[in-house]
C-alpha cells in the first residue's frame, strides 16, 4: 500500500500561494486595465475562497459519529469539495468568459504591459511552487500509478480539487501571459479579450470534470481499487476464512466501511471473526467500521 498524503498541509500551501498571487494580480489589473489580468485576479480570489471551504470540509469530517449520523461526518469533505467545483465554474470560469466578451465589445488599450507581464511571471512561479507542493503529497499515495489513473481512482476529494485548481491556475496564467504579450507587441486589445475567454473556458472545463469526480464520492463510491484488492488478498490469507463470498467497501471521507460475507473455518466463529477484524484493522487503519456476515453460501 502507498503512504498517506497530508491534505491539510496541501490546502494551506495552496491558500498562501493563491492569496499572494491575488494581491499582485489585482494591483496589476487596476493599473494596466487588462481584462485577462482581472480575470486571473478573480480566479485567484475564488481559489482562496475554495481553499477556505476545503478547510471547513476537513474540519467537519473529523466530527465524531452521533445517533443521527452513525457512520460519522467523513463525507462532509465531499460536499464542500463539490461546492468548490461549482465556485470554480461560476466565479472563476463564467466571470472570466463574461469579462472577455465585455472587452471584445468595448476594447480598451493596455496600460503598463510590463507590469502585467511581471505579475503574471510571479504568478507562474508561485503557482508552480504550489503545484509542486501538491504533487509531493500526491506522489505519497499514487505509488506506481500515472497521474491520470490516480486522479480517476483517488478518494481524497480535497487533494483532487487542489491538484485540479493548481493545474488550471498555472495553465490560465500561461494563457494570460501570452494574451498580454501579444496585445503589447501588436497593439491589438482583442488578444487580451481572447485571453480572458480562453482562461474562462479552461476553468469551466476543469470545474465540470472535478464536479463529476467529486459527485461520485458524494453519491457513495467504493474504496480505492488498490485497497479493495489488498483487502481481498488479506482475507484469503486468513486461516479462519474458508471462502469469501462478497466484499463491499464504502469510502466515507478519510474513513472506510467494510462489509464481508464469508464462510468461517473455525469451531468458534465469533472468536474467529473477532480475530480477523482486529488483524484487518491493524493492517488497514483507514477501516473504521466493519460488518461481518458468516455463511455457508452466497
Amino acid at each position: 500500500m502507498s503512504g498517506k498524503a497530508d491534505s491539510l498541509k496541501t490546502v494551506l500551501f495552496a491558500l498562501g500561494a493563491n492569496f499572494a498571487i491575488f494581491a499582485a494580480k489585482l494591483a496589476a489589473a487596476l493599473v494596466t486595465g487588462s481584462g485577462a489580468m482581472l480575470a486571473e485576479a478573480v480566479h485567484s480570489l475564488a481559489d482562496c475562497a475554495n481553499q477556505g471551504l476545503l478547510l471547513l470540509g476537513l474540519r467537519g469530517a473529523r466530527r465524531p459519529p452521533s445517533p443521527e449520523f452513525p457512520l460519522g461526518f467523513g463525507k462532509a469533505v465531499y460536499f464542500w469539495s463539490f461546492l468548490v467545483a461549482l465556485l470554480l465554474f461560476s466565479v472563476g470560469g463564467v466571470f472570466s468568459v463574461w469579462e472577455g466578451v465585455h472587452k471584445l465589445d468595448r476594447p480598451e488599450p493596455l496600460r503598463w504591459p510590463w507590469l502585467a507581464l511581471g505579475v503574471l511571471a510571479f504568478g507562474v512561479v508561485a503557482e508552480g511552487v504550489s503545484l509542486w507542493g501538491c504533487l509531493r503529497e500526491v506522489n505519497k499515495v499514487r505509488g506506481a500509478q500515472s497521474l491520470w489513473r490516480w486522479f480517476r481512482d483517488s478518494r481524497q476529494s480535497e487533494l483532487i480539487v487542489v491538484f485540479g485548481e493548481d493545474l488550471a491556475a498555472l495553465a490560465g496564467l500561461l494563457f494570460a501571459l501570452a494574451a498580454v504579450l501579444l496585445t503589447w507587441l501588436t497593439g491589438n486589445p482583442l488578444y487580451d479579450a481572447m485571453g480572458s475567454i480562453a482562461v474562462g473556458a479552461l476553468l469551466v472545463a476543469i470545474a465540470l470534470f472535478l464536479a463529476a469526480e467529486v459527485a461520485a464520492l458524494l453519491i457513495g463510491q467504493s474504496a480505492d481499487p488498490a485497497l479493495r484488492a489488498a483487502l481481498v488478498e488479506f482475507l484469503h490469507a486468513q486461516p479462519e476464512i474458508a471462502r469469501v463470498f462478497n466484499l463491499i467497501t464504502l469510502q466515507l471521507g478519510p474513513d472506510v466501511m467494510v462489509a464481508i460475507k464469508a464462510e468461517i473455518a473455525a469451531a468458534d466463529p465469533i472468536a474467529a471473526i473477532n480475530r480477523v477484524e482486529v488483524a484487518m484493522k491493524a493492517r488497514f487503519p483507514e477501516i473504521r467500521w466493519s460488518f461481518f456476515e458468516p455463511d455457508r453460501a452466497d
